[in-house]
């Protein structure tokens, strides 16, 4: 029976190869370096179950339990490079999964907002998050909709669950000036979307069609 190597320097090749083969590629669009350092330095396997180790690297999702799932590399870079980041931003992510987006977020900004609706799922995130070393991402079990009232404004906001329509509430915790990333849609017809708040309006911009799990919770019916 064939095992697989989950040594450190196997990992590390591992994360290397993700990066130069997965990332840094022409047809992929990651150019930021920050984006690409971060993707280099963050421990993916250490977010994923034990079964999925082997694939920890691997360009596609995985899951992570209860029914949900980690995205793929390139699509965690993409989503990162388009908020366009800097170092003392505050960000909103909505449906920490694994906690593995936080981290990479971690890498790139002053501090990292997550909620999780699965509370098993918070739960295990903020123990790995902080278990790894990543005291700037503060983590809630709740309802993604609603965002994080008692924080806001935050410079960008990212949404890794999709709900049907752009949730209000989001919108009004974004900074001015600020960007969200966030796919839209039901299940079989969703689309990514950047967008940029300007003078109180909001100007969005279609990146590529995606498939995410879908938002849920409580929010208003369409």
């Amino acid at each position: 029976m064939q095992t697989f190597d989950t040594t450190d320097a196997n990992f590390a090749a591992a994360r290397r190869q993700m990066v130069a083969g997965q990332l840094a590629v022409s047809h992929r669009g990651i150019t930021d370096r920050r984006v690409l350092h971060a993707m280099a330095s963050v421990p993916r396997h250490e977010f994923v179950p034990v079964a999925e180790l082997c694939r920890a690297y691997a360009d596609g999702p995985l899951p992570i339990g209860y029914g949900q799932t980690m995205s793929q590399p390139c699509i965690v870079a993409l989503m990162t490079q388009e908020l366009t980041l800097q170092a003392a931003d505050r960000v909103l992510e909505i449906g920490t999964g694994s906690g593995y987006q936080a981290a990479v977020l971690a890498q790139l900004v002053k501090h990292v907002y997550t909620i999780e609706i699965v509370a098993a799922l918070a739960a295990r995130a903020a123990r790995d998050l902080r278990r790894l070393g990543y005291s700037n991402v503060s983590v809630r079990a709740g309802d993604g909709y609603k965002g994080w009232p008692e924080q806001p404004p935050f410079d960008a906001i990212i949404v890794t669950c999709a709900p049907e329509h752009i949730p209000q509430p989001l919108v009004e915790q974004l900074k001015e000036g600020g960007r969200m990333v966030i796919p839209v849609g039901r299940p079989m017809h969703q689309e990514l979307y950047v967008l940029e708040k300007c003078d109180g309006e909001i100007h969005q911009r279609e990146l590529l069609a995606v498939r995410f799990v879908p938002m849920t919770g409580q929010r208003p019916a369409d």
